[in-house]
């Protein structure tokens, strides 16, 4: 069986209709804090186990039975808060001997680096590898999906305020990394990979606001500004520092980084940032 976590996120739904397409429904678990929000695959026949990720007990049944399973990195919470549920989650894996992990990290994941989501991700990378379990890590550019959250009412006010410079992004898409994943996962040629997941360009703010529309400007602001105005959404302050460090690491140069890998696993070619704008 192979086990996807966050399963009712967007890159677990994705993973799991792409994987509907080549294997069978019961051979699938999906493991969710909220099984409600999967009734649909219910529905379709798949296996459907709640788990938490503070709560490593629920963790432990999840997995039972399992050979591979796509562990999809913890977000929206603390730094912290992430390392210790992923911790938890590759220790139940350990525990119920999964023999391959998929787990999604970010480009070019190191240590030190500005945006903390990195180094989060890859000291889970160090935890997989300590398991001695055969691994294959998506290290994952942002994704284009992300962008209208980014760029916030651009559209409405012509201008992206974002303090990341003259910093690029190769911007993936999610469905096409999705598909990669699903094919990593029936496949057995993926073992101790680790995949750099971009675009096969990397953009600045500037140009991205140019290929959104020839009227549309990126405005440089300043970090304290940035973080005024994500507190003014009421965004809880752990996010907002996260939010934050994200900004200096595209400004840094940390998501700039380009890989033709995504072509190679999906066998074709991925979708393209102008391609994807033109459905904004």
């Amino acid at each position: 069986m192979i086990a996807i976590t966050g399963a009712s996120g967007h890159l677990g739904k994705a993973a799991i209709q792409f994987l509907l397409q080549k294997v069978a429904p019961t051979n699938i678990v999906a493991i969710v804090r909220n099984p409600e929000k999967v009734s649909d695959f219910k529905q379709k026949g798949l296996i459907i186990r709640q788990a938490d990720y503070n709560k490593y007990g629920t963790l432990i049944q999840a997995f039972k039975g399992v050979e591979k399973a796509l562990q999809i990195s913890t977000i929206g919470v603390d730094i912290e808060t992430a390392k210790r549920q992923e911790k938890n989650v590759v220790k139940a894996m350990a525990e119920n001997n999964i023999k391959h992990i998929v787990y999604t990290s970010m480009v070019q994941a190191r240590p030190n680096t500005l945006f903390q989501g990195t180094e989060a991700q890859y000291h889970t990378e160090e935890l997989i590898k300590a398991t001695k379990i055969p691994y294959t890590f998506f290290r994952n550019s942002m994704y284009m999906e992300a962008i209208p959250e980014l760029i916030g009412n651009a559209l409405q006010t012509n201008e992206i305020r974002y303090p990341s410079g003259s910093g690029k992004v190769s911007f993936v898409s999610r469905t096409d990394i999705a598909e990669a994943i699903a094919n990593v996962l029936t496949e057995n040629t993926h073992q101790n990979q680790i995949y750099e997941i971009t675009g096969n360009r990397a953009y600045t703010f500037d140009e991205l606001a140019k290929l959104i529309s020839p009227e549309m400007k990126h405005i440089d602001i300043a970090d304290n500004l940035f973080k005024e105005e994500l507190i003014s959404y009421q965004i809880p302050l752990a996010i907002v520092e996260l939010l934050v460090s994200m900004a200096n690491g595209i400004k840094a140069g940390e998501f700039s980084h380009t890989s033709n890998t995504i072509e190679k696993l999906l066998r074709r070619k991925p979708l393209d940032l102008v391609e994807y704008l033109k459905s904004l």
